[in-house]
């Protein structure tokens, strides 16, 4: 499956934005991972959802701000994004993986990536 992402952009710090990932076939069986890499900084895993939906991860310092969601009917996923503050800013990758049922932190168990999106936070 292959996957865009949009909705990224300069954003003061305490605003939001919401992230949209497009896939080109069905997004059901995929298990969906958010991920952010800032530069000279390690890709990391921002949210997850897993296959099912029922489980969802959040890494401790967006907790409370950042939202995963997905629509099945329409092959997208979400990520609103609130309280933005500037250590959030980064490129934004969606990936998607079929092999792994639960939530995975790993850039290797996901096998579709988008190009990224820029998210800038900065008064």
């Amino acid at each position: 499956v292959q996957l865009v992402e949009s909705g990224g952009g300069l954003v003061q710090p305490g605003g939001s934005l919401r992230l949209s990932c497009a896939a080109s076939g069905y997004l059901y069986g995929y298990t969906i991972g958010w991920f952010r890499q800032a530069p000279g900084k390690e890709r990391e895993e921002v949210s997850c959802m897993s296959v099912s939906g029922s489980i969802t991860n959040y890494l401790d310092t967006v907790k409370g701000r950042f939202t995963i969601s997905r629509d099945l009917n329409k092959n997208t996923a979400y990520l609103q994004m609130n309280s933005l503050k500037p250590e959030d800013a980064a490129i934004y990758y969606c990936a998607a993986s079929p092999r792994v049922y639960y939530c995975s932190d790993y850039t290797s168990d996901y096998d579709s990536w988008g190009q990224g999106t820029q998210v800038t936070v900065t008064s």
